[in-house]
């Protein structure tokens, strides 16, 4: 197919958004919570009510005050840090939405709007009808991986993908139909803003399928022009796109370096493979096979990640079995990405990645163009000429269908939702087949210009399979819990509220497994108000240690055996609260100054006449140090228990503390000791100091926190600040790239 040159279609676009987020209001009305589970409730959202609460402060939220572990945000990556559409949409869904379900709701459908609004655009520009674009949009934003995992548990996943239709569609737009265009020298345009949304929102996979994509249009175009001229526009495009990205990519890069995440266990790259034995639930979601899950067993697990609306894989093989020359032909390279997506998602993953399922989204939208592509062209009238006329994509849908709910009960796969959705989706197929069967009669000669004109013809040539997709998607919804199984928690909008706890204070949480103690299952009541479990500690505003990270950068992360979840294990539990609680111990240097212990971990902190019990509930014990609360900018007498090195006691005043910056004046006593500048935050590389504008050197203890030594005698304003080579380097490429891009924009305005 010819792209259609300049017609995006903006209403068809923001019509198929607008379908998709009616959609969602409906399972929305049937389950409240259906955004609401897992990483979204103990990670993602308290950070994002933290990254508005930053914006409020007039801060770019590169670093949280509110936990150790999850401390840096930018190099944390999944939060979109420097993603100028998720940070306006965090801004925009706290201003006006309240009620912590609510604002996971609209959050993930503001990316799904985005989603399905780029699926038609995409569509619509390979000249392909409303309908079938429609299709398109309808597969690309409600297919079960999105709709299961990335609008409900890792947002981020979403709002990368979000955006890779409309890169899609800006890379082919930069490659365009004709090399030898005079326009082409501002082709490089199109997919610039679209890469750096996609690149900096918070999923590194995303990157990856878009790296897949621009190799394999490269490589297209290459082949059939004979020229690598022709892909220059598209590469510059890539390149520029991911220069404004810079900063987010460097520090992913930067912190990744040592982290947890490089620690994965071989075992871990075989987990949530997609087996070839899942494939049917292509046809009917409910096919139950076994997938090897987070602890690498293999458990029965229903395929709702594939569900696609039965149209897309219907219409695709009805192509291939009545016209397989010509659509191989004519769709060559479209069907081998297909090929090469859903072979990766079988494989095992490798380096810091795993889990292939997660390149379920591509496939299915690669699938979506696949399909509609083979359905606009078995509508035309000569490509229905040839193919037998009671063979359509209505007859091999409920072919399919029918044989694999046989084979459903001849093997046992069909789970516990065999019933009712296997005889909804038959239903479904009948009926299209029906339809189909009646315009074959309908087609004879000596009526096609009849039917051809008639509107119910026109309305199932281009409408039928975006009906059949939505109702396929809905009864599946309706008929299979979304959340595939992953723990939901009762918090509430309670944690909002700092009491009992002590914003001044810094705490170490020592709790069980959430996904295991606290999930609803479990624990039917709410959860969280003491022990504040995740990276929950920042809806409050309350400092802890403990937080939620998968890659964990910060020191405290490794030195504390922090799990992803922010707990850890009793061993290290043990040490802390009975060998380092004491005054000048670890915790006293680090700056705890408050403990939260749950009540299923039977310990108190030693000795007890360091600590006073200041509530009790039956969730947990918060326990604070006597005393008023710690500094944050504190003088050392020691680096360490036990060590040679001695320091001066310093005179420490005026501390002014910001998320990025932290300073003091300082007063160091006359003598032959230095001062010991010990800054309760925790460390990361990048951080500077200057002394009466002067640089000092800045160290840590073991990589938990900052120290700055200052010599004898010397008085004057301490600063420390977060200055790391990837932000400055990469913020100077991003403002760079920016500049290119906006003044390509502005010669193309003029030139038009």
């Amino acid at each position: 197919m010819e792209p259609r040159p300049d017609r995006p279609g903006v209403l068809g676009a923001l019509a198929a958004g607008l379908l998709v987020i009616v959609f969602c209001l409906i399972l929305l009305w049937r389950d409240p919570f259906l955004f609401w589970n897992d990483d979204y409730q103990i990670s993602i959202l308290p950070v994002f009510a933290d990254i508005a609460r930053s914006w409020g402060e007039g801060q770019w939220p590169i670093l949280s005050p509110y936990s150790w572990v999850c401390g840096n945000l930018a190099g944390e990556f999944q939060y979109g840090t420097f993603s100028l559409f998720i940070n306006a949409a965090v801004v925009g869904v706290w201003k006006i939405f309240h009620g912590f379900a609510n604002q996971a709701a609209a959050l993930s459908m503001a990316h799904l709007f985005v989603l399905a609004s780029g699926g038609y655009v995409l569509a619509r520009h390979r000249a392909l009808s409303i309908g079938l674009s429609t299709m398109v949009a309808l597969v690309s934003a409600l297919n079960g991986w999105i709709i299961c995992w990335g609008a409900s548990d890792w947002f981020g996943a979403l709002g990368a993908f979000a955006w890779m239709p409309w890169a899609w569609w800006g890379l082919e737009k930069a490659l365009g139909p004709n090399v030898a265009s005079t326009s082409s020298r501002w082709r490089f345009l199109w997919p610039v803003p679209f890469v750096y949304l996609l690149a900096t929102g918070g999923f590194p996979y995303t990157i990856l399928m878009l790296g897949l994509l621009v190799g394999w249009l490269t490589i297209k175009s290459v082949v059939e022009h004979r020229s690598v001229r022709s892909v220059v526009p598209m590469l510059l495009g890539v390149g520029l796109g991911f220069g404004i990205a810079a900063p987010a990519i460097l520090a992913l890069l930067s912190y990744v370096q040592g982290s947890a995440r490089e620690a994965q266990s071989a075992s871990a790259h075989w987990q949530w493979i997609v087996p070839p034995s899942a494939l049917p639930g292509l046809f009917l979601p409910n096919w139950t096979v076994k997938w090897a899950d987070f602890s690498t067993r293999y458990m029965p697990h229903t395929g709702t990640e594939l569900a696609c609306g039965l149209a897309a894989p219907a219409a695709l093989l009805n192509g291939l079995v009545t016209h397989r020359r010509e659509i191989i032909r004519r769709f060559r390279w479209d069907l081998a990405l297909l090929g090469i997506v859903l072979v990766v998602t079988m494989l095992p993953t490798a380096g810091l990645f795993r889990w292939s399922f997660r390149w379920l989204p591509f496939f299915h939208l690669v699938l979506a163009v696949c399909a509609a592509e083979t359905l606009s062209l078995l509508g035309n009238g000569r490509t229905q000429s040839s193919r037998p006329r009671w063979l359509s994509p209505g007859v091999v849908a409920l072919v399919t269908t029918a044989i694999t709910a046989f084979a459903m009960t001849v093997f046992g796969v069909g789970g516990p939702y065999r019933s009712p959705l296997t005889w909804i989706l038959l239903v479904i197929a009948a009926t299209w087949a029906m339809f189909d069967l009646l315009l074959t009669d309908m087609r004879a000669p000596a009526g096609l210009h009849r039917v051809r004109a008639s509107r119910f013809g026109l309305f199932h040539a281009q409408w039928a399979p975006t009906v059949i997709t939505l109702a396929s998607l809905a009864a599946t919804y309706f008929c299979i819990p979304p959340n595939c199984g992953v723990p939901r928690f009762n918090f509430r909008e309670s944690l909002t509220d700092p009491a009992p706890l002590d914003p001044a204070r810094l705490y170490l949480s020592v709790y069980p497994s959430p996904e295991h103690a606290y999930r609803l299952e479990t624990q039917r009541n709410p959860v969280g108000q003491i022990v504040r479990p995740g990276s929950t500690s920042l809806w409050g505003g309350l400092r802890f240690v403990n937080g939620y990270s998968p890659i964990r950068p910060a020191g405290v992360g490794r030195e504390f055996f922090f799990s992803i979840h922010g707990e850890t294990d009793i061993g290290t539990a043990t040490w802390l609260l009975y060998g380092e609680a004491g005054p000048d111990r670890l915790l006293a240097r680090i700056g705890i100054d408050g403990l939260t212990v749950a009540n299923e971990i039977g310990l108190n902190p030693e000795p007890s006449g360091e600590w006073e019990l200041i509530s009790a509930s039956s969730e947990g014990r918060v326990f604070h140090r006597h005393g008023p609360p710690l500094g944050r900018v504190r003088s050392l007498t020691s680096l360490a228990l036990g060590s040679d090195a001695e320091f001066a006691t310093a005179t420490i005043t005026n501390v002014t503390e910001s998320r990025n910056t932290v300073g003091a004046d300082v007063v160091v006593p006359a003598g032959a000791l230095p001062a010991a500048i010990a800054f309760s935050r925790p460390y990361f590389d990048g951080y500077k100091a200057s002394f009466r504008g002067k640089e000092m050197a800045v160290s840590s203890q073991r990589h938990l926190f900052p120290i700055v030594q200052l010599p004898a005698g010397s008085r004057g304003n301490l600063e420390l600040r977060y200055r790391p080579a990837w932000l400055l380097y990469g913020g100077g490429i991003a403002i760079g790239c920016a500049g290119i891009w906006l003044a390509g924009l502005f010669a193309a305005g003029i030139k038009r």
